[in-house]
């Protein structure tokens, strides 16, 4: 608000999570055995054993699947769910091993390609701003 005040209702969200990330991975940084990141751009989907077993999981666990009704990136995920982005990692493949998530990394070749990055550009340029505007090209 203009006031600094928040807005009335509650926040969607909830508010960001005040555990220590270490204690949420038990620790872990490396999100595979491998000790590679995940991409953030990672699709990630819950399956249907995932969404039965919602009642079983520990907090970000469930909050993770919950919001995996529907495929999204990892750094969506995180922004989402307020937690920091590689305990979403983690996490996510924690849940890919015990079958509950289902994991797309993208081909790399395809994520470095230039003209599908500039299709990304010309695509989010097309998008108008709040008053309707359109951003000029360069």
């Amino acid at each position: 608000m203009a006031d600094g005040s928040s807005p009335p209702g509650p926040d969607p969200v909830g508010p960001a999570s005040a555990v220590r990330p270490f204690l949420v991975t038990a620790g872990r940084v490396a999100p595979t055995a491998s000790g590679k990141p995940v991409p953030v751009e990672t699709q990630v989907v819950a399956t249907a054993e995932g969404l039965a077993g919602l009642d079983l999981l520990s907090f970000e666990q469930h909050d993770i699947v919950a919001a995996c009704r529907r495929p999204q990136s990892i750094a969506e995920l995180a922004a989402r769910l307020r937690l920091h982005l590689n305990v979403v990692r983690v996490l996510a493949e924690d849940l890919r091993a015990s079958g509950q998530l289902t994991v797309h990394v993208p081909d790399a070749g395809v994520a470095h390609d230039a003209s599908v990055l500039r299709r990304v550009i010309d695509g989010l340029r097309a998008i108008p701003d709040s008053l309707g505007v359109l951003r000029e090209t360069d």
